[in-house]
């Protein structure tokens, strides 16, 4: 805090000093008459203090820089903190993903468990319900043959009476025969209960076979379920510690990153200004082409391959990934190829393989993804290998079709035909820049004849407001097309 203060301090009094300096350099200029670059006095006293003016900004500038050095990594490498962001917190996104998968197999294993379960219990129901039927049939059985031992005992009483009383020989010989029919009639039960016992006992052996292959059957996809069970609450275990580890390094991203988020708010007014500049310096860029031995072929940030990706099979990303990173090196090697040479098939990309793997991972989820390849530097014809990095954004809704992505007014009475041209342009250069906030690459498109627009803004003799809107639903995919607007009191007038 105390070098805070020290710096603040000496950027006051350096500034103060080297205005008092300058003001009264050109004080003296001014009351000497003196004359720089064949100027007048008075525009060399101006010119003097333009210089001391941007005497302190430089050295204020160059003191911040200096003494801080989060600040200028804030500075210039502001996108690369923001694209390691983005990255991190997709590959949260995929853990948390992969997490949920195993949770969910694991309740469904935990449900087949419990169904086999119940399973066994029915069969161990039926096998007691057998059991109780067959202790009945031998109990019906062992009835039958005490009453087969009665009726014997009562022929042979039946028979001494036989020899003890003659006069009864009749009567005797009638019941005996009369005994002899039960006692047939008896062994007829008694033989179709040992065919019946025989019966049961063969469906109870064959329903107690049953239940024991059943049960073998049922334990043998219990052990298997178990394993199984193991090997998931293993991988669970594994996850947990990797999303323990992950959430700490989260945790001291989210620390850094709530730092830079407060130098970022300090260099928001100079991040407007800039922007405001970058529809101005977006028209002079060719004049930077020019460099080395001759002219740029790709630009730093161009995109050399770009494509809409959804991911259905399993493996399917992986050749997805490998063919757009071919399509990339072709496109490269038409833009760096001298003219007249024959690299067509030159690969210029550094591509290994755990960057593979790692784009596979971050689309193999089934969702539609928007994946694009970008040159990582400035590289001129000739080039050897070349840097790239990727992008990969969800391919999802980003305008809808009527949302208005920026407004202007124009005044034909007040404004020549240039300063309306120009004022149109600016209002399309707010809708690209737009668009490439909200992540689309690809240029705007405007529907329609833009030259008959500006034609009809020359003719309407009256202030209007000018509205650029999207003609159709847009996605991360692209392209934007853009429909121009002129509008008086909330009425369309015409459109292009």
């Amino acid at each position: 805090m105390t070098t805070g203060y020290i710096l603040i301090a000496a950027i006051l009094i350096l500034g103060g000093v080297i205005a008092t300096v300058g003001d009264r350099i050109g004080t003296r200029v001014g009351k000497a008459r003196l004359s720089l670059f064949n100027l007048r006095p008075k525009n060399t006293a101006v010119l003097v203090t333009i210089f001391t003016g941007g005497l302190i900004s430089a050295s204020t500038l160059g003191i911040l820089f200096a003494a801080d050095e989060g600040l200028r990594k804030g500075v210039f490498e502001l996108e690369d903190i923001q694209t390691d962001l983005r990255q991190k917190r997709e590959q949260l996104k995929t853990a948390e993903t992969q997490k949920s998968q195993v949770e969910s197999e694991l309740n469904q294993a935990r449900i087949a468990q419990t169904k086999a379960q119940q399973d066994l219990q029915v069969i161990n129901q039926y096998l007691q319900a057998a059991n109780a039927k067959q202790r009945q049939t031998q109990a019906q059985l062992n009835r039958t043959i005490s009453q087969q031992a009665q009726t014997q005992t009562q022929l042979q009483r039946t028979q001494s009476q036989l020899a003890q009383v003659v006069p009864q020989y009749q009567k005797a010989i009638a019941e005996l025969q009369s005994v002899y029919n039960q006692r047939k009639e008896l062994q007829a039960a008694v033989e179709l209960l040992k065919t019946e016992r025989q019966r049961l006992y063969a469906e109870a052996k064959k329903a107690i076979d049953e239940a024991k292959t059943a049960i073998e059957k049922r334990d043998r996809e219990l052990a298997n379920r178990q394993e199984a069970i193991e090997v998931r609450d293993q991988k669970i275990s594994q996850l947990d510690q990797l999303i323990q580890k992950r959430n700490v390094e989260v945790a001291a991203r989210e620390q850094v990153i709530a730092k830079r988020e407060s130098r970022l708010k300090e260099l928001e007014a100079q991040q407007e200004q800039l922007e405001m500049e970058v529809a101005r310096l977006e028209k002079y860029y060719q004049s930077y082409r020019d460099l080395r031995l001759g002219k740029l072929a790709l630009v730093r940030s161009q995109v050399l391959a770009a494509a809409v990706i959804r991911i259905t099979q399993p493996g399917a990303a992986r050749q997805a990934v490998v063919q757009l990173l071919q399509e990339a090196n072709r496109n490269a090697n038409l833009e760096l190829s001298e003219p007249g040479s024959n690299s067509a098939n030159a690969e210029l990309l550094r591509v290994t393989q755990d960057r593979i793997d790692q784009l596979s991972k971050q689309i193999s989820d089934g969702q539609e993804y928007v994946v694009r390849i970008f040159s990582a530097g400035n590289y001129v014809r000739g080039e050897k290998q070349i840097e790239f990095f990727t992008d990969i954004a969800r391919n999802q809704l980003v305008f809808s079709g009527g949302a208005v992505l920026a407004t202007t007014t124009a005044d034909s009475k007040t404004m020549t035909s240039y300063q309306l041209q120009q004022r149109l342009e600016i209002l399309i250069s707010a809708s690209q820049f737009r668009a490439r906030n909200a992540g689309i690459v690809e240029d705007v498109q405007v529907e329609g004849t833009f030259l008959r627009f500006v034609s009809q803004l020359r003719q309407y003799n009256q202030p209007l407001e000018i509205k650029a809107i999207a003609a159709e639903d847009t996605y991360t995919a692209g392209p934007l097309r853009v429909k121009l607007v002129a509008i008086v009191n909330g009425q369309i007038i015409f459109t292009t």
